[in-house]
């Protein structure tokens, strides 16, 4: 249980550094901290059912292009988590990039840290 705290508490840290920092991601409230948490948890929700089965359908892509492909999976889960979390919104592909490299970072520095 506080395995999955950290995560969505790591999750909605992520994507408000996303939004202050990308361009093309938005918030209606940047600052409102459910939104903040909801969009973590559903974030954790899609990384935890859809990305596994993305990276399944996917393997051979993953393997032929050395792991390069991944960024795409997280970018499709990104624009997933747009589509469910109305009061988040992602301009083009271009903003989903960089948000993909600004949350993934977050969520590498976190989990080394909190590591026991």
């Amino acid at each position: 249980m506080g395995k999955l705290i950290v995560q969505i508490l790591t999750n909605a840290l992520a994507i408000f550094f996303a939004v202050k920092l990308v361009d093309g991601i938005t918030l209606t409230d940047e600052n409102d901290l459910v939104v903040l948490l909801f969009a973590g948890f559903i974030l954790g929700l899609i990384n935890f059912f859809v990305k596994p089965v993305l990276k399944i359908i996917s393997a051979p892509l993953i393997l032929f292009t050395l792991g390069l492909f991944t960024i795409v999976i997280n970018i499709v889960s990104l624009f997933l988590l747009d589509y469910l979390v109305n009061e988040l919104s992602i301009s083009g592909w271009i903003a989903a990039f960089w948000g993909v490299i600004i949350i993934s970072a977050v969520n590498i520095f976190i989990n080394a840290f909190s590591k026991k």
